[in-house]
């Protein structure tokens, strides 16, 4: 076939594509039923398609049959009301991807122990993917990732079956932007960036998404998709480090960082206000930086404020630490031996989701220092840490603890009833700024 032939050929495939997204008639499969993929899958769902939840973990999609969300903001009763109008279902069985018009990756992307990228689940899923490719169908890849992940691992594992990306099936990438536990800004209400192999597969990327988002915003390759993510991250990131640094060095000099931060945010412009903590959490901003670095110095490039954010960021548990202790000293009392209670294991207030929380470091670094630790999570019943098991205790057996330390701020503590029953309070994340004539010694951060 000449390059004209290819060209009508594409575009036929392009317009039947689109006529399917308009009349409802995709059948959609999401492969990775996490905190990404979930919300995903009931938007799509809920707009009108068929919608296909794939996933190894066969707990999780025995619960999904069973019509019981295990993500936070995704009710139960959604995903019921889905499956009794057979717009959703779950599944382990990869082979089904033969049924979907198009296969979108919500997988994991970790770092490995040397921070470096860990994209064994996105290479897994593409290989998934490509046992059953076949033409006309769209590959989205969503997962956080370096610039060129689509275009050079993703793209060649599907190609290894004879079909050619931009050609015979449709290639795009589009980073997912999901906050978990806020309500402000669901799913359909943030715009969402695409990147297409090739203007045809932008084309149908785009309208496909454009059924279940108030704005799409096209870029001009799934290489400036996967940065602008990234860059996203990363710019919170390096300003939470700086706002951590200056709250290291309020310490020293003895001043409030709070109310510098305070003052700060009252200038009307050049200023965006963030805010120190006990470390970085979750899924995104403590990994996805390390990505752009381990590419960068590919291109002998070295990416400084990334590297530089993080070190300052993962610094600050020990920081915690350090204030538990002088704050313990000045009551004449070691960490060793001294009952310590934590507020908050998850990395961010009211949701239940622990991973790269540091508050986890935090009570690993309590450990290792000999502390008698116990915690309160209306959110995370139990946790491991260090390799034992602990059980969220009720709030009136931390009271007893000699120090408590806020590490979250869970909408459903109530702070001032806090500080009227405990002894001492490490608090960091300025919870108690507000409370009146406190019974308890309150450590800011």
């Amino acid at each position: 076939m000449d390059l004209v032939g290819f060209e009508r050929q594409a575009d036929n495939m392009t317009a039947s594509f689109i006529e399917k997204i308009q009349q409802k008639k995709l059948v959609i499969g999401v492969l990775g039923i996490g905190y990404v993929g979930l919300p995903l899958i009931v938007a799509f769902a809920e707009a009108g398609f068929k919608t296909w939840g794939f996933d190894l973990n066969s707990r999780t999609v025995a619960q999904l049959c069973g019509g019981q969300s295990h993500i936070g903001d995704v009710a139960s009763e959604r995903i019921q009301l889905l499956q009794d109008r057979g717009v959703f279902d779950a599944t382990t069985d990869f082979t089904r991807l033969r049924e979907c018009d198009v296969a979108i990756i919500c997988v994991p992307t970790p770092l490995t122990e040397t921070r470096d990228p860990d994209l064994t689940a996105v290479r897994g899923a593409a290989a998934a993917i490509a046992q059953s490719l076949h033409e006309g169908q769209l590959v989205i890849l969503e997962s956080t990732t370096y610039p060129g992940t689509t275009a050079e691992v993703v793209r060649p594992l599907l190609e290894a079956q004879g079909l050619t990306a931009g050609q015979d099936f449709f290639l795009a990438f589009s980073p997912e932007r999901i906050d978990p536990g806020n309500k402000t800004f669901p799913i359909n209400k943030v715009p969402k960036v695409v990147g297409g192999f090739s203007p045809p597969c932008l084309q149908v990327a785009r309208a496909l998404y454009d059924s279940i988002v108030e704005e799409t915003v096209p870029v001009s390759s799934t290489q400036a998709a996967e940065l602008t993510k990234l860059l996203e991250n990363i710019f919170r990131s390096v300003n939470i480090a700086l706002v951590n640094e200056m709250a290291l060095l309020c310490d020293r000099m003895n001043i409030d960082v709070w109310e510098v931060i305070d003052a700060a945010s009252t200038k009307p412009y050049g200023f965006t206000r963030f805010l120190p903590g006990p470390g970085l959490g979750g899924h995104c901003i403590p990994v996805d930086p390390f990505y752009l670095s381990w590419k960068a110095r590919q291109h002998d490039f070295q990416t400084h404020f990334i590297e530089l954010a993080g070190e300052i960021n993962r610094a600050m548990p020990h920081h915690v630490v350090e204030k538990i202790a002088r704050a313990l000293n000045d009551d004449g009392k070691p960490i060793k031996g001294t009952t310590i209670a934590l507020l908050g294991m998850s990395y961010k207030a009211n949701i239940g989701d622990c991973r790269e929380s540091p508050s986890l470091r935090v009570a690993e670094l309590l450990l290792e220092r000999g502390a008698c630790l116990c915690y309160n999570d209306p959110y995370v019943p139990t946790v491991k840490v260090s390799g034992d098991a602990f059980e969220s205790q009720a709030l009136e057996e931390i009271y007893q603890a000699d120090c408590v330390v806020l590490l979250t701020d869970h909408q459903d503590y109530e702070f001032d009833h806090i500080a009227s029953t405990t002894r001492l309070i490490v608090d960091t994340r300025n919870a108690f700024k507000n409370v009146s004539t406190p019974a308890a010694r309150i450590v800011k951060l």
